[in-house]
């Protein structure tokens, strides 16, 4: 299964591995599945830790960089991706959230969240 991690999961992947549920662990380690991670998600940190987030202290070049040597693929952020927003229900508001959602479905990968809210979302979305 191709899998892309919302940002909190990439987080607690990188520096706080005890919070991830059981379920997104087990996804997570499985050799079956291919990971992504979102070049929307390393913005919404650069600006989150910016802003001072005490839950988004991680430092975006370095998360990159360990991401991608261990073996998970960048996905780009495209005009395809956005202009797919305009076709989400207006569950949520955050503009992370919603262009991770597109992302997951103009690919066609498996949105891997914690997110109550973002799991309301139809398409390849998993609540874990």
């Amino acid at each position: 299964m191709n899998i892309l991690l919302d940002t909190h999961i990439l987080l607690w992947v990188a520096g706080a591995p005890d919070r991830l549920p059981q379920r997104a662990r087990t996804l997570i380690e499985s050799r079956e599945n291919t990971l992504f991670f979102s070049a929307a998600s390393l913005w919404e940190i650069a600006i989150k830790r910016g802003l001072g987030r005490a839950d988004f202290e991680a430092d975006p070049r370095l998360l990159r960089r360990g991401l991608l040597d261990n073996g998970y693929a960048e996905l780009p952020v495209s005009s395809a991706h956005a202009v797919e927003i305009d076709q989400l229900p207006a569950i949520h508001k955050d503009p992370f959230d919603r262009i991770l959602i597109a992302q997951s479905i103009v690919e066609g990968v498996t949105l891997l969240t914690a997110d109550e809210i973002v799991g309301k979302y139809p398409g390849p979305i998993r609540l874990v």
